[in-house]
């Protein structure tokens, strides 16, 4: 039988120099930011991306913490083992501050994603805080995770992309970048939004997460956890919140997530992988996009790169 290095090292693939490589091409960007910009901040989702961005941006910048706080915003309906990860890990183990921006008028006002569309959720629960944040802290450049393999709005985007005053995105203008020459400049109260992941894919996170041991959020993992199937997406009750519809009833399934965000709108895949090389073996034999159980990116035609334009991460 195989040792776990053994199996390890086979799912990688030979993929290490190349691994090595996008390691340190972000590590470059991140220090690329620091160095231009006078106040930046690295946008902290929780998610797998943001683990990667993060444990990156501790080895660009160590033996020292990251000279860039992190910044999460907070929809309140995130899955609770996300909180509980950030509050535990992030800001108990590894001693690093997150600010973190609600929308409480969102909050008072009872915006929640199963009474109102996706657009307006996200809108008033998502956008309207990170713009409130980004224009409140004088932030002149937001680092994210966001990959282009992801969804095709985030393929047009630049490394370094620019916002403007009011943080919207024109995907028809935007700067060139030629041989990694990245043009950082900005007036006061322009900023720019930076990809340091743009050119990784999914299974390279994962490969990189083995490589590195990266601490993960345990909802990436298969689990049984109670599930209703909703609008074509297998949904978790993860609090008293979820109002079920008459006759429907929640069932235990063996589900995984790919992509974290609002537990409302993110859908599960059943999975029975538990590891990371598991995961790693299943990306390799999966047709669905990363992103096809995220409902915001469902509700119109081009609905995320509307979003952006308008201030969306």
């Amino acid at each position: 039988m195989a040792s776990p290095e053994t199996n390890a090292a086979d799912e990688l693939q030979g993929n290490f120099k190349h691994l090595r490589m996008l390691e340190e091409e972000s590590i470059y960007i991140l220090r690329e930011v620091a160095e231009c910009f006078e106040n930046p901040v690295l946008l902290y989702s929780i998610g797998k991306d943001s683990s990667v961005l993060l444990h990156l941006a501790r080895k660009a910048f160590y033996p020292e913490k990251p000279p860039i706080p992190l910044l999460h915003v907070d929809s309140t309906w995130e899955f609770r083992e996300m909180i509980e990860f950030r509050d535990t890990y992030v800001r108990g183990e590894l001693g690093i501050e997150v600010l973190v921006e609600i929308n409480q008028d969102g909050v008072e006002r009872g915006v929640n994603p199963f009474d109102f569309s996706s657009s307006v959720y996200t809108d008033v629960m998502r956008t309207q805080p990170l713009k409130s944040a980004l224009t409140r802290n004088r932030f002149d450049a937001a680092i994210g995770g966001g990959r282009r393999e992801e969804e095709r709005s985030r393929a047009k985007e630049r490394i370094f992309s620019f916002r403007d005053k009011h943080h919207r995105w024109d995907p028809r203008n935007q700067r060139p970048e030629l041989w990694r020459l990245y043009n950082t400049w900005v007036h006061r109260g322009e900023s720019m939004r930076v990809f340091p992941l743009s050119d990784w894919t999914e299974e390279e996170i994962w490969q990189y997460i083995l490589l590195e041991n990266i601490p993960l959020v345990p909802l990436y993992f298969s689990k049984d956890r109670p599930i209703v199937h909703r609008d074509g997406n297998l949904i978790m009750v993860d609090d008293e919140r979820m109002p079920l519809s008459r006759g429907e009833k929640a069932e235990m399934m063996k589900v995984r997530f790919r992509t974290l965000g609002c537990y409302p709108v993110t859908g599960a895949i059943k999975s029975n992988a538990c590891t990371v090389s598991e995961i790693v073996r299943e990306l390799r034999s999966t047709r669905l996009s990363e992103r096809a159980g995220r409902a915001i990116d469902k509700d119109e035609e081009a609905a995320m790169e509307r979003k952006k334009r308008q201030g969306y991460f």
